[in-house]
C-alpha cells in the first residue's frame, strides 16, 4: 500500500484542479537509475489505470502503483515538503536501506546499486 499525507493530499487536489485534470491520479513508479540504483517517480495521470496497476484511493486522491514498482515501495508514504529551495513531493520508503540526500534515488536490500556520492542524480551530495 501507498499512502499521502493530509498535506500531499491538499497540494494534489489544488494541483489537479489548476490543471483541470478532474479524473487524474497520481501516478508512483520505480525505475533502475540514480546514484544509489534505483530512483522515483511521481505524474499526474488521466489516463485509465493500466492492467497491472495496485489503485489505492488516499484523502480523497487515487494513486496508481504498477505492481514491480509496488514491490520496492509497499508501505511507502507520500508527503508534501517545504524546504528552503522550495516545496516539493517527498516519499519515504520503509523498504530503502540506503538513499541519496535529495531522497529521489535509493537502494533496498538486494537490490544492486552504488553508494550515493556520484552526484548523479543532481543533489550534489
Amino acid at each position: 500500500m501507498i499512502t499521502l499525507t493530509e498535506r500531499a493530499a491538499t497540494e494534489l487536489k489544488d494541483l489537479i484542479s489548476s490543471e483541470n485534470k478532474p479524473n487524474a491520479a497520481l501516478r508512483v513508479w520505480v525505475a533502475g537509475g540514480g546514484c544509489s540504483g534505483l530512483s522515483y517517480g511521481m505524474a499526474l495521470d488521466d489516463n485509465p489505470p493500466e492492467a497491472n496497476d495496485q489503485i489505492f484511493d488516499e484523502n480523497g486522491v487515487k494513486v496508481y502503483v504498477d505492481a514491480l514498482s509496488l514491490n520496492y515501495m509497499n508501505g511507502s508514504s507520500v508527503d508534501y515538503v517545504d524546504d528552503p529551495m522550495g516545496g516539493g513531493f517527498k516519499i519515504e520508503n520503509p523498504n530503502a536501506v540506503s538513499s541519496c540526500g535529495c531522497g529521489s534515488s535509493f537502494k533496498t536490500e538486494g537490490s544492486g546499486g552504488g553508494g550515493c556520492g556520484c552526484g548523479s542524480c543532481g543533489c550534489g551530495s
